[in-house]
């Protein structure tokens, strides 16, 4: 920690305090640290034990514009929650920051402390990696802002953001980039991961929208990353999750894009399974990209399994119908709906039954073609349970997405057509061996037709399949790792290093 930084800081307050007029303003402008009361017990990235002495940590806190949390309080608790309710983990303490600075103090003081280190945006880790146990956690849900650029058809958003912000700032200019389909998702984790959205068919993954970025890297610094600068650290953000550091701005390419889109729901009976299935590997691959087109086999608790398809028209609404109307005729439609719709609103329709957000356990695999094969094996595998809920679903890729070279980004997956995703949830507090080996049955039938899976739904896979999801990509990757963040202070993610 440089005393320096925190003495000029503290020297410019009293200052500004003692001029006539402005005491009550610098007073509003003031940080209160938080008095840390003793030495903490922490661990490092390799597990192991250490004491972090009282004067360091106080050190820290008053270093900070944002606050320093530690156990005991309802902030920290806030702090340290996830979505998924099945992570219940405890940081030694966790630093809110409201800036690049912030971050940059908490980098140093884990780096220098070989701390164990997470990073929370949104809280939607499929596997809980947003936060830790006994380690430091860094929070970003003070540092959000969007800021929109109508004449240049940008965005600014800070690093702690969430995607309704960018949604609810762009679309106001008639403007949208790819940006999720759950709207209190963070876009930290998104973007390093590669972004799918409902619009990804037609404008890219969200890492084909990022202009630039800012970036706190393992070594305390504040870099701005882009074509022209770092470019193979740019290359790396693009895909390769958060094994690079802390970004803490991104600059957004947005597109015009009339407000209202069309989407539907259309579901099916289970024992058409197979057959809508078969339509849907067909008639998907042959829609423009202005169609997203999804499809799912599953249940909720205490309600019946169904089949359906899912939709987001963005283009012309006049040419909507054309396109539906042969979902109608796939099967027996049991339940329909279709509606223009608020393209902002669209976004939030998924965030109260967001799966991540349920105690459960998820695969997931990139696909290039649904085959017979593969559908036999997901139905004839499927089986529902009173006491849970399965789903596996696929989502759609291709259009400009697979316009993009495999080695342009660290996310190299540009020819697969789908993602497909097993989930299974359970009753918060009950026990779920029974679900999650399961799902692990189910998902061994249909691996094999998979080629990788998507990092953001990364929930520990074995280190040599982590490697192999980043395919040729791999060597560089680890070379940059190795350059920027040579001794993995940020591990908890799909981590990039040797088997």
């Amino acid at each position: 920690m440089d005393r320096r930084r925190f003495i000029r800081s503290s020297l410019s307050a009293a200052v500004a305090a003692s001029i006539p007029g402005t005491q009550a303003l610098a007073a509003s402008l003031l940080h209160t640290p938080t008095s840390v009361p003793a030495d903490i017990e922490a661990i490092t990235g390799e597990g192991t034990e250490v004491t972090l002495p009282q004067a360091a940590v106080q050190e820290l806190s008053d270093s900070l514009k944002g606050r320093l949390l530690l156990p005991g309080s309802q902030a920290y608790d806030e702090a340290r929650t996830v979505l998924n309710p099945s992570f219940d983990r405890h940081p030694a303490l966790v630093v809110q920051p409201t800036g690049s600075a912030d971050v940059q103090y908490a980098v140093d003081f884990a780096r220098d402390n070989s701390l164990l280190l997470a990073v929370k945006c949104g809280g939607h880790s499929a596997s809980g990696k947003s936060s830790c146990d006994k380690g430091l956690q860094i929070d970003l849900s003070q540092l959000r802002n969007a800021r929109v650029d109508r004449a240049a058809k940008t965005a600014r958003i800070a690093g702690g953001s969430l995607l309704g912000e960018l949604d609810h700032e762009a679309m106001s200019h008639g403007l949208v980039t790819t940006a999720g389909s759950v709207s209190h998702t963070g876009v930290g984790g998104l973007t390093l991961g590669g972004g799918f959205g409902r619009l990804g068919r037609r404008f890219g993954l969200s890492i084909d929208n990022v202009l630039e970025m800012d970036i706190v890297t393992p070594d305390g610094k504040l870099r701005s990353v882009g074509p022209q600068n770092d470019p193979d650290l740019y290359w790396a953000l693009r895909g390769g999750g958060g094994n690079f550091g802390v970004v803490t701005s991104f600059l957004f390419q947005l597109h015009e894009m009339q407000r209202d889109v069309v989407t539907g729901y259309i579901a099916y009976p289970l024992s058409e399974a197979k057959q809508i299935l078969r339509f849907y590997a067909e008639y998907s691959e042959k829609m423009p990209d202005e169609m997203g087109m999804g499809a799912g086999v599953g249940s909720r608790l205490g309600q019946e399994p169904r089949v359906g398809i899912y939709f987001v028209w963005s283009g012309d609404p006049a040419r909507a119908e054309s396109y539906v109307e042969p979902l109608r005729k796939a099967g027996t439609v049991e339940f329909e709906s279709v509606q223009s719709m608020d393209y902002v609103a669209v976004q939030r329709s998924g965030d109260i039954d967001d799966t991540r957000a349920f105690t459960g356990y998820m695969k997931s695999g990139f696909i290039d073609t649904i085959s017979e094969d593969l559908i036999d094996n997901l139905i004839d595998n499927f089986a529902a349970h009173p006491d849970r809920a399965t789903r596996f679903g696929f989502g759609q890729s291709g259009g400009a997405i697979g316009r993009v070279g495999r080695t342009d980004t660290a996310f190299s997956h540009r020819e697969a057509n789908f993602n497909l995703l097993s989930f299974v949830s359970w009753k918060t507090g009950d026990e779920g061996e029974e679900h999650v080996k399961y799902i692990n049955s189910h998902w061994s039938n249909v691996e094999p037709f998979t080629t990788g899976f998507y990092v953001n739904d990364h929930f520990d896979q074995p280190q040599e399949q982590v490697n192999r999801t980043y395919r040729e990509n791999f060597p560089r990757l680890l070379q940059i790792k190795q350059k920027y963040d040579r001794t993995n202070l940020f591990r908890l993610n799909a981590n990039i290093r040797s088997a």
